[in-house]
Order: C-alpha cells, then structure tokens, then sequence
C-alpha cells in the first residue's frame, strides 16, 4: 500500500464541494441577517427557551473540536506511532470544528458586534467569560501545536506543545461542561457529573468526525487505511462509546434517586414527547448500540461499517443534545418541591419549541464554515497521513 498526494484536491469535484459549502455558510448568514432584521421572533426560541437549534449544532462542533485533539495526544503525549502521523490531521479538524462552533454561537447572540464588550470588561466571575479565554487559548495551542509536528526543526518542542494541547482541552471542556454544572436556574442542570461526562462525549463525537474525514480522504485518494490502525482506531472508539453511555447513565438514574428530580426525569425519558422518542431511539440505539454492533460484531467492522458507526455516533450527538439542551429547559424549575405553581407568565408550565428554517441554516453554516477550514487546510498543506505504522507496538 502507498499514500498518495492529494491529487484529487485540484479536480472539479473539489472545487464544487468547496462551492456547496460556501453555499451552506451563505444561507447560514442569510439566516442570521433575518434574525438581526425582524428580532428572534422569527425563531422557535422564547423567553424559556433560549438556547435552541444553533446551540445544539455549536456545542456539538466545540465538544467535538476537543475531543478529536484525542488522536494526536496519543501520538504526541503518549509516542503511540499508529497515531502520531494522524495529529496534524487531527489538529486542523479541530481548529475548524472550534471555528464554525464559535461562528455559529457568535452570531446567535442577536447582537454579535456586541462581543467588543466582552473583550474589554472581562468578569472573572462568569463562566461564560473564562471560555472566551479557553476557546482563543485552545486556538493558540493548537496552531503552536501544528508547527512543531510539521517543521522539522521543531520536533523537539512537539512533546511539550502535544501536552499543552492535552491539558488545555481537558480545562476546555470541563469549562464547557460548567456553563450547565453552575447553572441552577434549569431542572436538568446543576449536576458535577456534567464536566466529566462532556470530556468522555467529546472523545465519542471527536473520534467519530476523525474516522469520516479520514475515510473520505482516502477514499479521495483511492487508497486504503492500514488494517492494524483501522481496528486500534475502531476498538479505541467502541471504549469511548461505552464509556460516554455509562456516564450519561449515570447522570439519569442519580436524577431518578432524588425524589425532586425524578418528574424531569420522566418527562425525559417516557412523557416528554419528543425528547424521550429523541434520547431512547436517536441516542441510545442510534448513537451507541448501533455503532456497537457494527463495531464489535465477528463478521463486521470493515471500513463501511466504521463510517456507518461514525455517522450514527454522530447523529446520535446531536440527539443527545438536543434533548439536553432544549429539553432541559423545555421542563419548569421547580422551585417549591412538593407544590404546584402558577402565574401569568407561564411558570410551572412546559415550554414548547419548534425550531424554524433560520436556526437550522444557521448551524449549517457552522458545518460548512467547518468543511471549507478542513477542505482549504488540505489542499493548501499536506495534512494527509503519509506513515505507514508498522506492528511493533503491542503494548
């Protein structure tokens, strides 16, 4: 087997990729200038829903933008080869998945210009505020990081920036994980298992994203993956899978123990509508026993069926958060446990979304902002692995 140059990335095929994703971004910016021009009116969101649609598609892309830095850490940090051609690679997903994530959270606020302000009056005392230092910090490190792997006279600092890399997206996502943890205003928030449990969903998402570009990569460039690394990659993804369903486990049933908690709990997984139907057949059979079963069944896990788990993992996300997100705050606070509550304004009642045409575009836009990092990045630098791992590393 040999690699080949990305040849491939100067057909019209490319160039017309590269024009649907400009495209998508566009009808992103259409949308948003919508939402600027009449209000967010226009929108499913309301005065109880606040985060909707563009939120789902933004914390997916941030959340997975950290964990697909997993693959090069194990090169780097850990000197495991079968990963460490696979950081570059890795470190430019990132950098456009952080990119289209912000890019679509930015302009979501309804007032993005405002952003000068949070620039020059930091609150130290905000959550919110020591992201704005995370996610510009994540894109610093991970630039340096790409220098050192791919200018030979600075392999030597590759180690350091590899662990710097590690450290800083571990503090990313926990920091991501915090916006819900510290947030008691929300029946389905509020909970110290939210930092850990983010940090294992982002090794699922990010991995699950690094196997569908390296797959279409090669594919592009009619070659094929190296069977050792292919199921080292794919048994690392199972383990991730498994673990991210344990903890979301984890999380539900330690809500079902509280007698407080256990009507959000219902209403999430059997009576909510929508969201148990989203988080039973979207999640849990979609995004885990699915790719499980493709994974690790005898007769399967060829390529196909790894691109086949990596998408479901990757719907299976954004299921998860959109029952998370939307459903946590779909279901009132109860503020006075053991009464019922009542007002003018709605309290004590469900909130209804339904999210319009501009938020989807919006998060759509992030995905493609994402693709035209990925798609340029590639074709202006050779970010394709080109080392063949060799069966040396059994241990």
């Amino acid at each position: 087997m040999s690699y080949t140059s990305p040849n491939q990335l100067r057909s019209p095929l490319y160039y017309l990729l590269l024009a649907a994703a400009a495209l998508m971004v566009l009808a992103g910016l259409a949308a948003v200038h919508q939402m600027e021009s009449h209000g967010h009116i226009v929108t499913g969101m309301n005065n109880q829903i606040v985060w909707g649609m563009p939120h789902v598609f933004a914390i997916f892309l941030i959340v997975a933008a950290s964990g697909v830095l997993n693959v090069s850490s194990i090169g780097s940090v850990f000197n495991k080869p079968a990963y460490k051609a696979r950081g570059p690679l890795a470190g430019l997903l990132s950098i456009a998945m952080l990119g289209g994530g912000l890019m679509v959270l930015m302009l979501d606020l309804g007032r993005p210009d405002r952003v000068i302000v949070a620039a020059t009056n930091y609150n130290p005392t905000s959550v919110f505020a020591w992201n704005v230092l995370l996610y510009s910090g994540l894109f610093a490190s991970v630039i340096v990081y790409l220098w050192t792997m791919m200018e030979k006279s600075m392999y030597p600092w590759s180690k350091p920036a590899g662990l710097l890399v590690f450290v800083w997206r571990f503090v990313l996502t926990t920091g991501t994980g915090l916006i819900f943890a510290f947030l008691g205003a929300r029946q389905a928030y509020g909970s110290a298992i939210l930092p850990p449990m983010f940090i294992i969903l982002s090794f699922a998402w990010g991995i699950a994203v690094f196997h569908l570009v390296q797959s279409a990569i090669y594919a592009w460039n009619g070659t094929s993956l190296d069977e050792y690394v292919q199921k080292r990659m794919r048994n690392l993804m199972g383990v991730f899978v498994v673990a991210a369903l344990y903890f979301v486990a984890a999380y539900h049933l330690t809500n079902l123990y509280f007698s407080r908690q256990s009507a959000f709990e219902y209403f999430i997984l059997r009576d909510g509508g929508i969201y148990p139907q989203l988080f039973w057949w979207g999640y849990v059979v979609i995004g885990n026993l699915l790719p499980l079963l493709l994974i690790f069944h005898p007769s399967l896990g060829k390529t196909k069926c790894v691109i086949g788990a990596s998408l479901a993992i990757i719907l299976g996300g954004f299921a998860f958060l959109y029952v998370f997100i939307i459903g946590g705050q779909a279901f009132p606070l109860d503020i006075f446990h053991g009464y019922e509550v009542s007002s003018t304004f709605g309290d004590g009642m469900i909130g209804t979304y339904h999210p319009s045409l501009f938020e989807t575009l919006l998060g759509f836009g992030g995905i493609g902002v994402a693709f035209m990092i990925t798609a340029i990045g590639i074709r202006v630098l050779d970010f394709v692995p080109h080392e063949i791992p060799k069966k040396v590393d059994h241990h």
